[in-house]
């Protein structure tokens, strides 16, 4: 029923907690919840592993990319690599990658060198790209616009999006840049910005934490056609189970929440978000 747009079965964890991941995976979808997982790289390693995942289970798919926090240790020859990883059978995006101002793990010059080659990877590729931006906001757009992440050019790659709100083009269908804000946080309008650009949004837990207006909003103003939902799986879990491991089932809340703040109900946002995401990443079904 749900796709999780964005999880890290890959992440750095004990094999019995990998296992221990999939195996609720696996429970989730033979129970119906869950039908997809998208496994997205952060360095060369997890890409290699995403990839990997993707091999061996029908229900995986894989991005591969180097987050800002691990741009410290790349080069020439690990962009060389995640490319050929980019090339396999269901890996299907670049990502994630972007900025990250709140930790600066990597120095910001260095975060700004390989978020825009790997823009220009995916730009070659002809491939979507999933943005991490934290303490970033208008620097990422920056780069994104001057990269061309939003040209006509790559536009023209890809098929339209169903605009049923009418929110960016009076005939039902708007441009798609295929570049997804993974984890979005910033403001509704913000979100309006990069939905006309050509952008989509994915939703994570913390819409789900009590307070979070400024998310709340974001769900509430951006239609449904532009929205995905995610995990982040094995942070960000949403409440009730917030403060233990996220998993990729976990995504039910997050779209339990959407659906809350849509009036709608959890089947058809389920249903709207999986088709969006199956859209955006180039999943035929």
């Amino acid at each position: 029923m749900l796709f999780d747009s964005h999880a890290h079965l890959n992440n750095d964890m004990p094999q019995e907690d990998r296992a221990a991941m999939i195996k609720k995976v696996e429970e989730a979808i033979e129970a119906g919840l869950l039908d997809y997982v998208m496994d997205v790289g952060f360095d060369l390693e997890s890409s290699k592993l995403a990839a990997d995942h993707a091999a061996a289970f029908s229900w995986c798919y894989a991005a591969a990319g180097c987050h800002p926090h691990d741009t410290k240790d790349m080069d020439d020859m690990q962009l060389a690599l995640i490319k050929g990883l980019a090339r396999k059978d269901k890996v299907m995006a670049i990502g994630e990658i972007g900025l990250d101002f709140h930790y600066d793990h990597s120095p910001r010059d260095v975060q700004r060198e390989w978020f825009r080659k790997q823009i220009r990877l995916a730009n070659e590729l002809k491939m979507p790209i999933v943005i991490h931006s934290r303490e970033a906001d208008q620097e990422v757009m920056d780069i994104l616009k001057e990269e061309g992440a939003f040209s006509e050019e790559r536009k023209s790659w890809f098929a339209k999006r169903p605009d049923t709100a009418g929110y960016v083009s009076a005939d039902g269908e708007c441009p798609d840049a295929r570049v997804l804000l993974h984890c979005f946080s910033g403001s509704a309008e913000l979100g309006r910005q990069y939905v006309k650009l050509g952008a989509t949004l994915s939703i994570a837990g913390p819409v789900t934490y009590k307070n979070n207006r400024k998310t709340v909003a974001v769900v509430s103003e951006i239609p449904l056609d532009f929205l995905l939902v995610e995990t982040d799986s094995p942070y960000l879990t949403p409440e009730p189970f917030r403060g233990k491991k996220n998993a990729p089932p976990l995504v039910e809340y997050t779209a339990a929440k959407v659906a809350e703040i849509k009036g709608l109900s959890l089947e058809e946002v389920a249903a709207a978000t999986k088709a969006n995401a199956m859209r955006f990443y180039g999943i035929r079904g």
